[in-house]
């Protein structure tokens, strides 16, 4: 989409995914990526730890559980999708802007470990049905993640959209 900031993010997966369901039976998961940039000192010939970037992920549908059954923290992945800008209060009532992804594709990293993979064949507890039931691929953007729908597992019911982990430290 014109506009959109598309990223890709390799990283290690900070905590296991979450993976919740929305009412009408959505899957959604959850998941905070740590990428750290490393360059290489000549004058004491080791490599450096630059500063940490944390970013937190959400991954919609088939995918989230998918997510959830495969990954893992500790994990080396690599992350697509869209940069959102989030702004809101916190509970002390200040002021405070979140950087979040909205994933489109996520796999582990084959740079230093190896992986099976297995093709799902249908939904798992027919999630499939119910989510299909509640999302038509018209509904708060459909498809393209423009929007998520209004019953995000995360959202704090306050009208804040607070979603998740961003008013906490990375650790």
């Amino acid at each position: 989409m014109a506009g959109e900031t598309v990223i890709t993010v390799v990283g290690n997966l900070v905590d296991d995914p979450e993976l919740k369901f929305t009412p009408s039976g959505a899957a959604v998961a959850k998941f905070r990526i740590a990428s750290t940039p490393r360059t290489f000192d000549r004058q004491t010939n080791e490599w450096k730890d630059g500063e940490s970037l944390f970013l937190t992920c959400s991954v919609w549908r088939q995918a989230a559980e998918n997510v959830a059954e495969s990954l893992t923290r500790g994990m080396r992945v690599i992350v697509q999708g869209r940069l959102k800008q989030r702004s809101y209060e916190d509970r002390e009532g200040v002021k405070r802007t979140v950087y979040e992804l909205d994933v489109e594709e996520v796999g582990p990293s084959l740079a230093r470990a190896t992986a099976k993979v297995t093709k799902t064949t249908g939904q798992r507890n027919g999630q499939q049905q119910a989510a299909q039931a509640g999302w038509n691929g018209q509904q708060q953007g459909g498809w393209n993640g423009q929007q998520q729908p209004a019953d995000d597992p995360w959202n704090t019911g306050n009208g804040q959209q607070h979603r998740g982990y961003s008013d906490e430290p990375p650790f």
